[in-house]
């Protein structure tokens, strides 16, 4: 299919005309969801400033982007299966909070749900020192800024103007609340290898899920739409034509 508008963003659909809208990680686009929607059909899109959709007008959370999706699941119409893959899993939640009368079921991949207990971000040592020197006045904004760029993860180097405060907000963010106040029921499709988002991560936020389910897939990392394509469309499928046994 060839890349359209919905919803005021771009979007390209695979497969059949099915009701589901799929949205991609950090650094992505809809392409990553093409193995998976192949099999199930449906829609994914590229979110503000990754692919073909250009970068959201102001910094802003994962809250601010689901407020820019909403109108791809007006655009839709009726109640879809929404799947998030890591950065997209964080809009998937919030939309899925504010629509439930749009929103059937939440397949979730790889998403930083929830911070675990006592853990921290990996943080250079030197930036640190730079950081700490910032706010006892011994260096400037420009020196803290360098540090970032010089010493800030791949994904914060790549990034650019507005795009790179967004990750700011992100990666601070946490979705206990969200998750509690999920109307739909959730399968978490996680891999066991996962090194960015391990599988406690899921563990935790099952706890929180009204109605949840998780499946941890051997030998398989963060990138789940890639590597386990068949265990994602699986778990779409069992809500595009649900059983009496199937969670709700």
């Amino acid at each position: 299919m060839a890349l359209e508008t919905i919803g005021g963003l771009f979007g390209e659909r695979f497969g059949g005309d099915a009701p589901v809208l799929a949205l991609h990680g950090w650094g992505r686009d809809r392409r990553d969801w093409a193995p998976v929607l192949s099999a199930t059909g449906g829609w994914a899109v590229d979110l503000p400033g990754f692919g073909a959709s250009p970068p959201p007008p102001r910094a802003m959370g994962a809250a601010g982007y689901a407020t820019l999706v909403e109108p791809v699941l007006a655009a839709l119409g009726g109640p879809v299966v929404l799947a998030g893959h890591s950065f997209g899993g964080r809009v998937a939640v919030h939309l899925a909070v504010r629509q439930p009368d749009r929103v059937r079921g939440l397949v979730l991949a790889g998403v930083p749900l929830v911070r675990l207990p006592g853990a921290r971000p990996r943080v250079s040592v030197r930036f640190r020192a730079v950081r700490v020197a910032r706010r006892l006045r011994l260096v400037s904004a420009e020196a803290l800024d360098r540090a970032r760029r010089r010493y800030g993860s791949a994904d914060y180097r790549a990034a650019e103007g507005v795009m790179r405060q967004v990750l700011v907000r992100v990666v601070t963010e946490s979705y206990e609340q969200e998750l509690g106040a999920l109307a739909c029921p959730v399968h978490l499709v996680w891999g066991e290898a996962d090194g960015v988002v391990p599988p406690p991560v899921a563990t935790r936020a099952l706890t929180l899920i009204p109605a949840g389910r998780l499946t941890l897939l051997p030998g398989v990392g963060h990138d789940v739409p890639a590597e386990a394509p068949g265990a994602l469309a699986g778990a779409i499928a069992a809500w595009l034509d649900p059983s009496p046994g199937d969670v709700r």
